[in-house]
């Protein structure tokens, strides 16, 4: 089982570093679960133009497929100007419709103020919920007063951070398991 942490942002280190966190966590709790950072300032994406995901080359295929074959992703986005950031919205454009299928999503969101904890809730819930997937209720909302030196001290964040780790590898089993009875029930 895989889960995929994708830093939705091509600026900025805070949002990399809270999905870091969720993932080092699921490392160190979940050693049968394997763990891989999508980081989009790491890649050279296309603008979505419309075709099948598959027709694409390069970074843009390279990113899509590991996407599609993760069995559960922790979302970060870093809030810009009330909104989730162009190159996050891309990725989600580039991929088919049902690309979250019956897959856990755990959300975390940076941001400089509190005034901006519902742009998930507003905004990448509804986009997440149209995709298909099986979205942990509650995120994790972390403002820049809560790092230090590139790192978080704030104790009641980290605990989000961890239990939110929990809920999505705890998710991706239930959904394992979902999906093996089904597939029991035929045989062909």
């Amino acid at each position: 089982m895989k889960v995929v942490g994708i830093a939705g942002s091509v600026v900025g280190s805070k949002t990399r570093i809270a999905v870091e966190y969720i993932l080092n966590q699921i490392n160190d709790e979940h050693q049968d679960t394997e763990t891989e950072l999508i980081d989009l300032k790491s890649y050279e994406l296309v603008f979505s133009d419309g075709r099948d995901y598959r027709e694409y080359t390069g970074d843009t295929k390279a990113v899509l497929e590991k996407v599609m074959e993760a069995d559960a992703f922790i979302i970060g986005t870093p809030i810009f100007q009330a909104s989730i950031p162009g190159p996050l919205k891309n990725l989600f454009d580039l991929l088919p419709n049902d690309a979250f299928r019956n897959k856990v999503v755990g959300i975390v969101a940076t941001a400089g103020s509190a005034r901006h904890y519902l742009i998930p809730e507003h905004q990448l819930k509804p986009i997440l919920s149209y995709m298909k997937a099986v979205i942990i209720p509650k995120y994790v909302f972390v403002e820049e007063k809560y790092y230090d030196q590139k790192a978080i001290v704030n104790d009641d964040v980290i605990v989000r951070l961890k239990r939110l780790a929990d809920d999505a590898v705890q998710g991706m089993r239930v959904f394992q398991e979902i999906k093996t009875t089904e597939n029991a029930v035929f045989p062909f």
